[in-house]
């Protein structure tokens, strides 16, 4: 399966999270809670990928290929590589985990195979597809 989703992809990943700190029964805990633009970001994943979900999910070996589009900013040409924040493999996290909640597959231990890139383009968006090997 192959599909587009037009959005401006999100910059925030899984890494932002918040530190919460606080002493229960006298020894100091911590706790990390997803901060609102993380929220955001995760159900905006969901909302663009539930209709490309499919009916039941892929078992076995998949392969993932994504391409982050970045919207072009005018000192970058559309289909150039974007060699700035965020990482690739910290932006394929929250995807994935998404993906994994909608079920395109059991777990995504099963993503055996990987391609991620990242360019800026004039229409931004993300292009993923999804193969069963």
């Amino acid at each position: 399966m192959q599909f587009f989703l037009p959005m401006r992809p999100p910059t925030v990943t899984h890494h932002d999270k918040k530190l919460h700190a606080f002493m229960r029964g006298g020894k100091p805990c911590a706790v990390l809670h997803d901060t609102p633009e993380l929220k955001d970001a995760r159900a905006k994943f969901h909302a663009y990928l539930a209709p490309h979900a499919p009916a039941d999910p892929l078992t076995g070996p998949v392969r993932l290929l994504v391409k982050w589009l970045f919207p072009a900013d005018g000192r970058h040409l559309d289909g150039t590589w974007k060699t700035t924040k965020p990482d690739t493999d910290n932006l394929e996290k929250a995807l994935k985990d998404e993906m994994t909640r909608l079920h395109f597959w059991k777990d995504d231990a099963q993503v055996c195979s990987e391609i991620s890139e990242k360019f800026w383009a004039d229409l931004p968006g993300i292009y993923i597809e999804v193969v069963a090997l």
